[in-house]
């Protein structure tokens, strides 16, 4: 019997502490499952705060959401972080059929039947009553691999804004279609604002459009690279051909500017940034004009260092250029193409809220180009100039031989992102601009021939090895 009182005492004993470890056990599984419900509460939260940020409709930024962007590298040379966080913005994709409203087989041909285009396959939301608001539309063009840069545009320029796209085939019509739709769900300046049009070469005429859902995972804080995503869909013939094919530049500059519905087009290239004033102010300013010549407006072009932000205002864009972060497009890699619009003078002019004309253009030379407003009657772009050079340059020749008067207004302009030098241009675009040399002789005849006009004496006077050698100065 007391051997048997000694064995349960002992077997009391030893229980006891699993008991207490059992009890332990239980009170932090309480523990850790509170914890995980508060975490899970928390992350809940917070993701109903951040689908609850929107885009602003002027695609302001400031420098404290800026440090938490991504930078953007690119050729050439792009602002980091341009889109920053305030401007994600998310709706629930619920169509992954083409966007695109439009029968490729129904396009029109180009003159030479080489390039066919279609009008209007996506229209914005707002774009006919923005039309209609508006004097003045801003016409732009563009590549698949460029269009990142439409977003900073359409949330700078609060007008209609008509864009020309080009696809090669069905893998990078596809690759637009993809983007466009990302696009559209996650800026709305985009949705509401931009017309697009698109064109195809007659070797690579649509069939069919393949659709992918990658897009539903796009970061709308981040253009830039999921456009590098979709490029990895197109094939290696594409590119090949598209390395062997000039870009046809004029036909879609056409194409973007008939397709404007204003009295006044603004035409531009894709990677070209309007300040963020300027087209109120230049709508208002239209309004009021009193011009009864012919005249067309240019807007100052400005290379920015990629290191600064996008200046606010005339003064802020004077005190970049007195820092040398700042300065005239083109003035290194080649100076006369903007050289005529007197930018000293331009930045001596006061600065006014009010659209205003700073000065004319009294040096006019030929290869000036500008990116300038007039109405929605000058000379098309001759589309025999495929590629790189001559292309913009002998439409604002022909300008100047009808009677247009260059006036440059102020305190608006425009900005392209990075200080280009010539070490930066691929060889091949001197290979084009010699190819574009070639139509310039004709062309200048039948200009002469068209107005019984020679202004500047190309065809009577100067040789052909005269007008060659500008573009060695």
């Amino acid at each position: 019997m007391g051997s048997r009182r000694m064995s349960k005492k002992r077997s009391s004993r030893n229980l006891m502490p699993f008991g207490a470890i059992i009890q332990l056990g239980s009170r932090l599984w309480n523990v850790s499952a509170l914890s995980i419900l508060i975490l899970t509460s928390c992350n809940v939260l917070l993701m109903l705060r951040l689908l609850q940020t929107d885009c602003p409709a002027n695609g302001s930024t400031n420098s404290a959401t800026r440090s938490q962007s991504v930078a953007r590298p690119h050729v050439p040379p792009a602002p980091p972080a341009i889109i920053d966080l305030q401007f994600r913005h998310t709706l629930p994709i619920t169509n992954l059929t083409s966007p695109l409203n439009a029968d490729f087989q129904l396009g029109r041909w180009d003159t030479t039947r080489s390039i066919k285009m279609v009008d209007h396959v996506i229209v914005g939301d707002d774009f006919r009553s923005l039309s209609t608001r508006y004097s003045v539309c801003l016409a732009t063009q563009s590549s698949v691999e460029r269009l990142h840069s439409l977003v900073e545009v359409a949330h700078h320029w609060t007008g209609p804004i008509s864009a020309a796209l080009f696809a090669a085939g069905d893998d990078e019509l596809s690759v637009l279609q993809g983007y466009i739709e990302f696009l559209r769900r996650c800026y709305a300046p985009v949705r509401e604002r931009v017309s697009f049009h698109v064109a195809f070469p007659k070797e690579r005429l649509p069939t069919h459009i393949f659709v992918t859902d990658k897009i539903s995972s796009f970061d709308c804080a981040l253009p830039e690279a999921s456009l590098q995503q979709l490029l990895h869909l197109r094939s290696a013939e594409t590119v090949r051909w598209r390395l062997r094919n000039p870009y046809p530049q004029n036909h879609l500059r056409n194409l973007a500017r008939k397709n404007c519905q204003t009295t006044h087009v603004f035409l531009t290239d894709i990677d070209i940034v309007p300040s963020s004033d300027l087209a109120q102010g230049v709508d208002t300013f239209l309004k009021a004009d009193t011009c009864k010549r012919l005249c067309a407006y240019v807007i100052p072009t400005y290379e920015l260092d990629p290191r600064v932000t996008f200046p606010p205002n005339k003064s802020e864009l004077v005190r970049l250029t007195t820092r040398g972060l700042a300065r005239p497009f083109h003035h290194k890699v080649f100076i006369y193409n903007q050289y005529a619009t007197n930018f000293s003078r331009w930045e001596e002019d006061i600065e006014s809220k009010a659209v205003h004309v700073s000065h004319s253009v009294t040096n006019f030379e030929f290869l000036y180009e500008p990116f300038y407003i007039a109405p929605d009657t000058v000379p098309p772009h001759d589309e025999r100039f495929i590629g790189y050079g001559f292309t913009r340059n002998t439409q604002v020749y022909e300008m100047f031989v009808v009677g247009y008067e260059f006036l440059v207004l102020s305190p608006v302009f425009t900005i392209h992102w990075g200080l280009q030098n010539r070490k930066g241009r691929p060889s091949w675009r001197e290979r084009q601009n010699t190819n574009n040399r070639k139509n310039f002789d004709q062309f200048k005849r039948e200009v002469f021939a068209r107005y019984n006009k020679d202004p500047l004496n190309m065809v009577v006077n100067k040789s052909k090895d005269q007008v060659n050698s500008y573009k060695t100065k």
